[in-house]
């Protein structure tokens, strides 16, 4: 069954939408809440804040937890996963291209996981590959079945389009060979002479004829 974890659920390999039990394990946890934002958000040339709280991130146990959540809820303030604002910065633009196969597995074992489009897109074609009904894709990404329904046959026209532009593999033909015929002569291998048989006499046709007694 899907499901959205809480703050106090305990921390799994990959976390869910709403997913906060991974701050429990941070070493920033149980910080005075003025020290954290000291720390943890500093004035863009407080050099001395900022390594301070890459020295805390080296540490942590959840620091790439902690860059996700920043990443997929659109935080771009403060260091988080133990960077900056300018270095998550592309990270920030690239995280509708992300693909983590560990995400889509865990999306189709019931896991309420957030998927970026490239992800959802996967999970997309895998169900058109399955045969999946509108129904059961619509349930799945929380959508409209006529919604589900149009991206089942985009996926259906983009497997058509690439069939037809490249072609459609044929199984390879695998030839039977002939069983040897018993009493037959073995195939002459080319270049070869076969040796022609020929009658053998009787010896008693070429011996001399006895005198009559």
């Amino acid at each position: 069954m899907r499901h959205i974890t809480t703050h106090n659920a305990p921390a799994t390999g990959l976390r869910s939408i709403g997913d906060t039990s991974w701050h429990t394990h941070g070493v920033c946890h149980g910080m005075d809440p003025e020290d954290a934002d000291a720390v943890f958000f500093p004035l863009p040339r407080d050099h001395e804040a900022i390594a301070e709280a890459k020295e805390l991130c080296g540490l942590c146990p959840v620091r790439r937890d902690c860059l996700n959540y920043a990443l997929e809820n659109v935080l771009k303030e403060g260091v988080w996963g133990g960077l900056t604002e300018a270095e998550r910065r592309p990270w920030h633009d690239g995280l509708p291209q992300r693909l983590d196969y560990r995400r889509v597995i865990a999306f189709f074992n019931g896991r309420d996981v957030h998927l970026t489009e490239a992800e959802r897109q996967l999970v997309i074609d895998h169900a058109y590959v399955q045969g999946w009904r509108p129904d059961r894709l619509a349930a799945a990404l929380q959508i409209s079945h006529k919604h589900a329904r149009d991206l089942l046959r985009q996926a259906a026209n983009k497997v058509f389009d690439r069939d037809r532009t490249y072609g459609v593999p044929r199984p390879k033909k695998t030839r039977k060979k002939a069983a040897p015929t018993t009493g037959a002569p073995a195939p002459a291998k080319p270049g070869t002479r076969q040796p022609v048989s020929r009658p053998v006499a009787s010896a008693s046709a070429h011996a001399p004829l006895g005198k009559a007694a």
